[in-house]
């Protein structure tokens, strides 16, 4: 091979490696950027839902379907015998189930009461729990149902739930709306877990923070390695010159 041709093959590979080192870095800090966007939308997603639930209206047994995070009383009669579990819980570091209980309201419409948390430890046996005879007046923050995590498996497990799915209770005339009422205070309340948010905004720009370090550490590491790389460039360019004269 001539020199010449030796010379076009070095350019063509230096050129070569500045491009994947450009693409690589690149796609660095283009992902950064994109999940600090992300986290940074979702902390107002956060803040606006924490507004939300601040100034959630109070109802009594709502005609129509309560907004999220609504305080809403109702009163009617427990059935017990259609209470499901709410499998895999965890609160104060122990393990147990969310006790799921329709409830007739006095109006005849059902509703669903998440009553609260029970510890079971790790047995696989159906819990038990008292449900509270007679009338009842319950309150509480209304959930909307909402997309849930996708199952491996099926949902229902004997008298465990994967997730709440309305549709695990066989109602003629089904629930009064698509949600649920996470139980705080009334007859046959057990211990509240429920927490309408798990990560407070702050820490959502705490996560969109680290993201964008990442994406501003690429984009240095991209710049001074693409100088390296060019510096690299033109000294084998500059010895294929001196060579050529000589």
């Amino acid at each position: 091979m001539s020199d010449s041709m030796t010379r076009f093959a070095t350019r063509i590979r230096s050129s070569r490696r500045l491009a994947l080192w450009f693409g690589f870095w690149a796609c660095l800090v283009v992902l950064g950027l994109g999940l600090g966007l992300w986290q940074w939308e979702r902390a107002a997603d956060k803040r606006e839902l924490l507004t939300s639930f601040e100034s959630a209206p109070r109802l009594v047994a709502p005609e129509t379907s309560p907004p999220n995070g609504a305080r809403i009383t109702v009163s009617g009669e427990y059935l017990a015998d259609e209470t499901l579990f709410l499998d895999n819980r965890i609160h104060a570091d122990r393990l147990g189930v969310a006790v799921l209980t329709p409830l007739r309201g006095d109006d005849g419409r059902l509703w669903l009461v998440e009553r609260g948390f029970l510890s079971t430890g790790p047995s696989r046996d159906t819990p038990r729990v008292s449900t509270p005879d007679g009338r009842v007046t319950l309150k509480g923050r209304w959930q909307v149902a909402g997309d849930s995590a996708p199952l491996l498996g099926p949902n229902r497990e004997g008298k465990r739930l994967q997730h709440i799915d309305l549709g695990a209770w066989e109602t003629p005339d089904g629930f009064a709306h698509a949600g649920w009422l996470h139980l705080e205070a009334g007859e046959g309340h057990l211990t509240s877990w429920w927490r309408p948010n798990v990560l407070p905004p702050s820490r959502h720009l705490g996560y969109a923070a680290q993201w964008w370090g990442l994406a501003l550490t690429a984009m240095v590491v991209m710049i001074v390695g693409a100088r390296r790389l060019s510096r690299d460039r033109r000294g084998h360019s500059l010895e294929n010159k001196q060579e050529t004269r000589s």
